[in-house]
């Protein structure tokens, strides 16, 4: 079942966790890509140092984060790689979830030709190891850009659903297995002061 805009509208601590081993799916020529969310950070512009929004600060960069809870953020860091955040809480209250990696579920030949151009039986041990680790490589396989920045998460191009099976897919074994949840501190965040130490980062564990 795809997630409604309730599940976004709460603590964005709370949204980073429950994402995890959810599906992430993005429509791309009338088939679906699908990523298992795999790990999570959330940002909270009222308190949070590291968040782009950070004390209200509107920007033509930043309106974005103000906008209705389960919209898409997406920004360009370093000139080359798009983040996707989901926006969070209620409308007017600059939070999001950045979704910074996951694991390759659906229509996995179109995953790898977005990321390296070439089908996902030509990718070597190590392309398939660190396929989806890190926010710029999960944008770079869904195709995603700064063009799908602001599109909502309800309509039916770009949403996260609980089950597989509902796109007409099976869901592997291993996902149906309980898993705990990691926190800990962000990443790239050292300009943040006493933001740099809240455990706003979250993962699947064992």
């Amino acid at each position: 079942m795809k997630l409604t805009q309730a599940f976004y509208h709460r603590d964005t601590r709370l949204v980073a966790q429950a994402l995890l081993g959810k599906y992430l799916v993005r429509f791309q020529d009338g088939l679906p890509l699908v990523v298992r969310i795999q790990e999570t950070e959330a940002y909270i512009g009222r308190m949070d140092k590291a968040c782009h929004a950070y004390n209200y600060r509107r920007t033509p960069r930043t309106e974005t984060l103000f906008a209705p809870p389960g919209t898409a953020y997406i920004y360009l860091i370093y000139g080359m790689y798009h983040c996707l955040n989901f926006v969070t809480e209620p409308e007017g209250e600059p939070c999001a979830v950045l979704i910074r990696g996951g694991q390759p579920r659906g229509n996995l030949p179109f995953l790898a030709r977005n990321r390296y151009g070439v089908g996902w039986e030509q990718l070597s041990a190590y392309q398939r190891k660190n396929f989806l680790n890190g926010p710029g490589k999960l944008c770079q396989a869904l195709a995603l850009t700064r063009a799908e920045n602001g599109c909502s998460l309800l309509g039916d191009s770009l949403f996260v659903c609980d089950r597989l099976e509902d796109l007409g897919l099976t869901t592997p074994p291993e996902d149906l297995r309980p898993f705990s949840i990691v926190a800990g501190p962000r990443i790239g965040i050292d300009y943040a002061e006493e933001a740099v130490d809240f455990p706003w980062r979250y993962l699947i564990g064992p």
